[in-house]
């Protein structure tokens, strides 16, 4: 039997909102599946307990922590989109750095035609690349 593997994304309620951002933005993504907290917690009802969500295919799992923590995401562990167009890199450039960081510029790279290494509003580390 071979275990799967997949990303999980930790938030701290604003799972949901990441999840809609992300699966808005590339093809072939969708929600899944969806459990949410009730009155009894012990998140906020309505936040995420977990949920499972594609992006063009490939599995990914968020929840929302009841408790906070004194960590969070790190740019060493990132996602990374490899691009077929200029046109889709700029996109998902423009919608995953508003209000975030940009760690890396838009640019050419002696490793790449055109890239970028950010940080999105929800604090999660992207690398996006030309292929």
């Amino acid at each position: 039997m071979t275990a799967s593997v997949a990303p999980s994304l930790m938030f701290e309620g604003q799972a949901e909102a990441a999840m809609s951002l992300y699966t808005s933005l590339f093809e072939n993504s969708q929600v899944l599946d969806v459990e949410r907290y009730g009155p009894k917690g012990p998140g906020p009802e309505g936040s995420i307990v977990k949920a499972a969500f594609t992006l063009n295919g490939r599995l990914h799992h968020c929840i929302d922590s009841p408790s906070k923590h004194d960590f969070s995401f790190t740019p060493a562990i990132s996602l990374f989109a490899e691009c077929e167009t200029e046109a889709e890199l700029d996109r998902l450039f423009d919608a995953l750095s508003t209000d975030g960081q940009i760690l890396m510029p838009l640019d050419t790279y002696p490793f790449a035609r055109k890239f970028t290494w950010i940080v999105d509003r929800f604090g999660v580390s992207w690398q996006l690349r030309l292929a």
